[in-house]
């Protein structure tokens, strides 16, 4: 929320590392748990998790009085659903599936109010002026705002100077399942031709002044991705978490 300065995106800015986890359970219940666990973003997944618009809204509104930053991920990057994960007081968006500069130049544009943007002007009826109450939220909305684009194929990595130069983008995700995939290593994220791609592509977003992100369950390659750059790192899942916890318990019982 305005009320708020992004802190998250600030602190790209000054290129502290930012640790995340993912929330793909689509509970507001256990949104809430993570939000009191340390970490210093959580990524509300609407692009593989169960989630929908009132789901994400839920999570946002119980994570709220945590110090934790919530970045939503939508199922796509279309302009009509950028602007209601904004106006339901989204300040951070992480964007699937770009694939080049021109995509990543109409996004950019929807996340911003006329006449820099796109984005439809509701906000007396949104959460994320406060219903009006945030003085002068309309014209300095897009300062808050954060928006980063995940890269996930090789045909993105071709293009990734192109997307990355893009005015208004923050930060630069890497997919490293999909990547893997586009690259002839489906499930094998942790291959060492993906491991050098991801490695390229940090160093390409950093040296235009980009900040880079990634998610790896793989501790090693968290901190091997961290060392070359990796500002805003996701490093597991909530799902994973009661999985392997789950399992883990069982398994001393079996």
């Amino acid at each position: 929320m305005l009320a708020c300065p992004n802190k998250f995106k600030e602190a790209l800015k000054e290129k502290k590392q930012q640790i995340g986890l993912w929330q793909s359970l689509g509970s507001f219940y256990t949104a809430e748990i993570c939000a009191g666990s340390g970490f210093d973003w959580l990524l509300i997944d609407a692009e593989h998790g169960p989630n929908d618009l009132l789901t994400v809204l839920h999570q946002l509104q119980a994570v709220a009085p945590y110090p934790v930053h919530p970045v939503v991920r939508p199922v796509i990057g279309s302009d009509h659903q950028i602007k209601r994960y904004l106006d339901i007081g989204a300040q951070t968006l992480l964007i699937p599936m770009v694939e080049d500069g021109r995509q990543a130049r109409e996004i950019a544009r929807a996340v911003q109010y006329p006449p820099k943007g796109i984005r439809g002007v509701g906000a007396a009826v949104a959460r994320a002026s406060r219903w009006n109450r945030v003085p002068g939220y309309l014209k300095k909305a897009g300062e808050s705002i954060c928006l980063l684009l995940q890269v996930e194929s090789v045909e993105a990595l071709k293009n990734l100077e192109d997307i990355t130069s893009t005015p208004g983008v923050d930060g630069i995700f890497i997919g490293p399942s999909d990547l893997s995939a586009s690259m002839g290593y489906l499930g094998d994220a942790g291959h060492p031709d993906v491991v050098s791609a991801v490695k390229k592509a940090i160093r390409v977003i950093a040296a235009k002044g980009k900040a880079p992100g990634l998610l790896s369950g793989d501790e090693k390659l968290a901190r091997e991705y961290m060392e070359a750059g990796s500002l805003f790192t996701a490093v597991g899942t909530d799902v994973g978490i009661l999985a392997r916890g789950a399992e883990a318990l069982a398994k001393k019982f079996a």
